[in-house]
């Protein structure tokens, strides 16, 4: 919701400022509608021209991502963490085939059930589950480096597809601005056809002419912009749970002890998310 804030500050400031100066709100009030129409209007389409459909629901719903904020929470990478540690302990004493069942059936496993929210994001799971396979499928145990290489990849895949909808976000803010122009100059157009007229209705179709470069420039870098900011540092908060999943697999494959896995998950957590050292050791006690 602190998005909501900003954008509130932002057209209380600018438009504040304006009428601080003296100036009047009627001639924006009245030309904004039809240039909003003529920039929004183009932008959009332009958007719909240029990506797949995918990536345009992916657009309109990174706004309510950003108003809802990052869907995971520190609990969430906590019982992360908690949910691979069980399962790496289960592959250590029992083996890899001992785990079939839960990555086959994940929504049955008595492992995966304790974490109801995580298993509501199908991409943690599939990465889990998927690596997991690998372990069982093989005939042989595959080389630690081999699985995180493949993590790794999954990873980079699963990361620059959620980033395409804050790509979109930023190539929207390059456009807006020329297509502020383009409604200034159809405005223009629209004002030399009026030459005849006195100077004060002249004077009133140049002001709305410019309303269309205004509105361009504001939508670009006041709205935009930072909202495609917002949304990439959101999906970049995110995308460290799945960093989580690999340090585990990965640092146990390696033979690591399981309290310096755990640590090194733990740490390579900002700060907004990470977990203290003795939330997460009494956690995986109480478990």
């Amino acid at each position: 919701m602190i998005a909501i804030v900003g954008l509130v500050l932002l057209f209380i400031c600018v438009f504040g400022g304006y009428i601080m100066a003296g100036g009047s709100m009627a001639p924006i009030i009245k030309a904004a509608p039809v240039e909003t129409f003529i920039i929004a209007g183009a932008a959009i389409g332009a958007m719909v021209t240029g990506n797949s459909m995918t990536i345009v629901k992916g657009f309109f719903g990174g706004i309510g991502h950003i108003l809802a904020g990052p869907k995971f929470n520190k609990q969430d990478f906590m019982d992360c963490i908690f949910l691979v540690s069980k399962i790496m302990k289960v592959l250590k004493a029992e083996g890899a085939v001992a785990l079939e069942s839960h990555v086959e059936a994940p929504e049955s496993s008595a492992i995966f059930g304790e974490y109801p929210r995580l298993l509501k994001d199908h991409a943690l799971i599939h990465l889990i589950t998927d690596s997991i396979r690998l372990l069982v499928v093989s005939s042989s145990a595959p080389r630690p480096d081999a699985v995180e290489d493949v993590m790794t990849l999954a990873i980079k895949t699963h990361h620059h597809e959620a980033l395409k909808p804050a790509v979109c976000f930023a190539n929207l803010a390059g456009a807006l601005p020329a297509l502020g122009i383009v409604a200034c100059v159809l405005g223009v157009v629209k004002t030399m056809a009026a030459i005849d007229q006195p100077p004060a209705v002249l004077g009133a179709l140049i002001g709305s002419a410019l309303v269309g470069t205004f509105l361009g420039v504001l939508f670009a870098y006041g709205i935009a912009e930072p909202l495609g900011n917002r949304l990439t540092q959101i999906i970049d908060d995110e995308g460290q749970m799945y960093n989580v999943v690999k340090q585990i697999i990965v640092g146990t494959l390696n033979g690591h002890p399981m309290p310096v896995i755990i640590e090194a998950a733990r740490v390579g957590l900002t700060h907004d998310f990470q977990p203290s050292f003795s939330e997460v050791f009494d956690g995986l006690r109480g478990k």
